[in-house]
């Protein structure tokens, strides 16, 4: 697992919704400088990091919904990082947990050098990416529904059907077997 650990006069956690961003930016002693609740907005979110710029970085986790804050980032020349989610689940896990403490928490994993880094997509490789993760899912799908008509045959008994599924005349045929 890769770390940030760059040093920056400001750090800025966004825990990030479709519909809000939860903005924390500390400074390099760890004090608030901002924190607050904002539409997801880039106008809005430009407004909170403009004064910081070439002195900032910005960080998220990496969620459904990344792509426009990074793409923003990358055109007003803001640092940006990608938190690598299932490890940021295992270092800032705690008992108490809502958007406002996640923003803070992230701003202080980049301030303090404990913020595993995720691949930030480039704008061109990211519609292929979504697409396999898509495929992934549906062959997936594919495969628990034969396999569950594979163990229903199982179950009553019979051998398995070598047939595709995938076609009108095999599907009615394993509905003939029962």
């Amino acid at each position: 697992m890769r770390f940030y650990n760059t040093q920056h006069d400001y750090y800025c956690g966004i825990d990030l919704h479709a519909r809000i961003l939860y903005v924390c930016i500390l400074d390099s002693a760890g004090n608030k400088v901002v924190h607050k609740k904002i539409d997801a907005n880039p106008d809005a979110l430009l407004d909170i990091l403009a004064p910081f710029q070439d002195q900032i970085v910005v960080g998220v986790e990496c969620m459904h919904c990344w792509y426009w804050v990074s793409d923003l980032c990358l055109d007003y020349a803001f640092d940006f990082v990608l938190g690598h989610a299932l490890y940021m689940k295992a270092i800032h896990g705690g008992k108490t947990k809502n958007d406002r403490i996640d923003s803070f928490k992230i701003a202080s994993l980049l301030r303090g050098g404990n913020f595993p880094l995720a691949y930030v997509y480039p704008k061109a490789m990211r519609a292929t990416r979504d697409l396999l993760r898509r495929r992934t899912k549906i062959m997936r799908h594919g495969a628990d529904l034969k396999a569950h008509v594979s163990n229903t045959f199982s179950q009553y008994n019979h051998p398995a059907p070598n047939l595709q599924l995938r076609y009108p005349y095999a599907r009615e045929e394993v509905r003939n077997r029962f």
